[in-house]
């Protein structure tokens, strides 16, 4: 479990009891580093969300700090820390999770040694965010959006490893799945052609099993797939959980309705119910149906967009459904029976 060993120099961090969290690292958990050594990072949960923090404060966490007041000090905590050279890893303080947490491992929720644990949790899925010196407001919702995507990550992860087993064989398969999506979601970007569209996905496993979701902005700049980042990451995964699991659900591609020919390139004809070339947003998608992904027709993307605005999700104005194109086919190992053979 992280530790929370002060930073070298002695003393809690600046910050450690505005921020929750403290120094992470299993040196700093013995007492000091090696000499020459860098010093270890510091891990520390940040309430950005008022909610969180009001759900929080009961536990003293905070001390008498409004939420203003602990964003203001927060900030000058996290300027004083990086400017000292040390590289501070940040996640989100959510009150549900913190309190689930505490409740999991037998923790005081009112300790300090609660939230450092918390603050370096390693079953947060992925590279831990590095705080690169930015204001708070500037720094607020990159950190919430990256979490959210950690977040799904670690919830697409779980099933992935269910489905798949952590043995030797598990891994090999899971190699073999997270190639077969990075090179679905290139194929998506190259059919998507100029421009930044909005890639989403829905799955659950057979039988009804847990809902995944996963967004990602795809921006293709005079042919080249721009960086998009922890979405990139948190998508391959929650459709490599939805194929290794035999999962059900849709891939939609959603065009840049400023790019050229309204959000795809030219040859792509449509059979939707909107008909013809039309001139709003288009969208083009996928079923994933026993772990398998077939284009859909037009028909079934305006049904599917239905379905999400039945979901309370927003109807596109002047859509224009468009079906799937061919997408690279899992390859096929063994004897069948299954999306991995």
């Amino acid at each position: 479990m992280p530790g929370g060993a002060p930073p070298p120099g002695g003393g809690r961090p600046p910050g450690a009891r505005a921020l929750g969290g403290g120094a992470g690292g299993a040196r700093g958990r013995r007492g000091g580093r090696a000499r020459g050594a860098p010093p270890q990072p510091v891990a520390l949960a940040l309430a950005v969300q008022a909610a969180d923090f009001a759900g929080l404060a009961g536990y003293g966490l905070f001390g008498a700090l409004g939420h203003e007041e602990y964003l203001r000090q927060a900030e000058e905590d996290l300027r004083a820390l990086y400017e000292q050279g040390l590289e501070v890893h940040l996640r989100v303080l959510e009150a549900g999770d913190f309190e689930d947490y505490c409740s999991a491992l037998g923790l005081d929720p009112r300790s300090s040694a609660a939230r450092v644990a918390y603050a370096g949790d390693p079953e947060l899925a992925g590279e831990p965010f590095v705080y690169a010196g930015q204001r708070l407001a500037e720094l607020a919702p990159v950190l919430l959006d990256d979490h959210r995507a950690r977040v799904r990550m670690s919830v697409a992860c779980a099933v992935l490893l269910e489905a798949l087993g952590d043995d030797p064989v598990g891994q090999r398969r899971m190699a073999a799945v997270m190639r077969y999506v990075t090179s679905v979601y290139l194929a998506l970007a190259e059919g998507a052609g100029e421009g930044c569209h909005l890639l989403t996905l829905r799955c659950h496993g057979p039988e009804d099993g847990e809902q995944l979701t996963s967004a990602v902005d795809v921006c293709v700049e005079a042919g080249r797939l721009q960086p998009a980042g922890r979405d990139v990451e948190a998508f391959c995964v929650t459709l490599a959980a939805g194929v290794a699991s035999g999962g059900e659900g849709a891939l939609l591609l959603h065009g840049d309705p400023d790019g050229p020919s309204g959000g795809f390139p030219a040859g792509h004809s449509s059979d939707g119910p909107s008909g013809g070339a039309g001139s709003g947003p288009r969208v083009r998608g996928w079923a994933l149906a026993g772990g398998r992904l077939r284009p859909m027709t037009a028909h079934e993307v305006f049904d599917e967009l239905a379905d999400d605005a039945a979901r309370g999700l927003p109807f596109p104005p002047g859509v224009v459904p468009q079906p799937g194109f061919p997408l690279p086919g899992f390859p096929e190992a063994g004897g069948g029976g299954g999306p991995l053979g």
